[in-house]
């Protein structure tokens, strides 16, 4: 039998049409199981392999530096579980190691007598002193007679002894309410127009002497010759009034005053932690008798001794 060459064209095309589908179900079906299919194992088996392949290198550094007692490690394991103790210990270590500005003292030295010097005390125990001595400028024998340059130095001095100042190491003003024995001296001759005169009593002498205006007394009496030109104004010197170890070794000053009228007695005026007028003593800007006699030390004990007076530049 012999078909039309249409009907044999399109019966083929036709066959392999439905073949070629059947050919992409079937490729279809197995796409589909393909990716439907969970494969559990083959995923289990992957990461098990890549474990086994790679023994994590990483792992084992881990604890070696935690059980390392390096120093290194210290620091670690303190910022890793004491996060804030760790900034808060050290800014407290270094101020403590590092000196405060307040320690060092550095303090600036005023000019006293001497930084590590000990004043002397009175031997009492702080019993209560007889307020301070003070004398009128009339009451001083001859006053009226004297130049006007030394009225007004003695003037000066009289009046500070009025005004209750204490006997106050370091100072050389009043108005702290006390001064020591040279800073009395520096005040008064400032305040009578002396050019920078020296601030302790160690200069003040070496002042004297250098100026060949020094007079010394090795005499253990009150009417010694070598106190016949003893002038009011004059300066008198003394040593061994507290330990110190400087030279010249002078530790105390005051002004002569002259003699007081009613009981012709030597007087003298500063400021002293201890010295007495009229058989009592007194603490702090007052006037004082005026004594050359020296007590004899005991045992090696420290005894004050005069040892001489100097005129001041302007008062001869």
């Amino acid at each position: 039998m012999n078909f039309p060459r249409r009907i044999i064209f399109a019966v083929t095309v036709f066959g392999l049409a439905a073949a070629a589908s059947a050919a992409d179900q079937s490729l279809s079906t197995s796409i589909k199981k393909i990716f439907a299919t969970p494969t559990p194992t083959p995923a289990h088996k992957h990461h098990s392999a890549t474990k086994k392949s790679s023994p994590t290198p990483t792992a084992s550094p881990k604890p070696k530096p935690s059980a390392s007692p390096s120093p290194s490690d210290s620091p670690k394991s303190k910022r890793k579980h004491k996060g804030t103790a760790t900034p808060s210990a050290t800014p407290s270590a270094s101020p403590s190691a590092t000196p405060s500005p307040i320690a060092t003292p550095s303090p600036t030295e005023k000019p006293t007598e001497s930084p590590s010097a000990t004043p002397a005390r009175s031997p009492d125990g702080g019993k209560q002193h007889a307020p301070n001595a003070s004398l009128r400028p009339e009451e001083v024998t001859g006053f009226e007679n004297f130049r006007p340059e030394v009225q007004k130095l003695l003037s000066s001095a009289l009046d500070l002894t009025t005004r209750n100042l204490d006997y106050k190491y370091g100072s050389a003003d009043p108005a702290n309410g006390g001064m020591d024995c040279s800073g009395f001296i520096y005040y008064v001759l400032k305040q009578n127009g002396v050019a920078d005169p020296p601030r302790d009593s160690a200069g003040q002498y070496t002042w004297l002497r250098k100026a060949n205006r020094f007079a010394a007394v090795v005499s253990r009496t009150d009417d010694a010759f070598e106190l016949n030109d003893l002038k009011p104004g004059d300066l008198l010197f003394w040593t061994g009034t507290y330990k110190i170890d400087r030279d010249p070794p002078i530790t105390h000053v005051m002004i002569y005053l002259g003699r007081e009228k009613a009981t012709n007695q030597r007087v003298m005026v500063g400021s002293s932690d201890g010295r007495s007028f009229k058989g009592q003593q007194r603490w702090g800007v007052s006037v004082f008798d005026f004594k050359v006699s020296r007590r004899e030390s005991a045992n090696g004990a420290l005894s004050p001794a005069f040892v001489g007076y100097g005129r001041l530049p302007g008062l001869d």
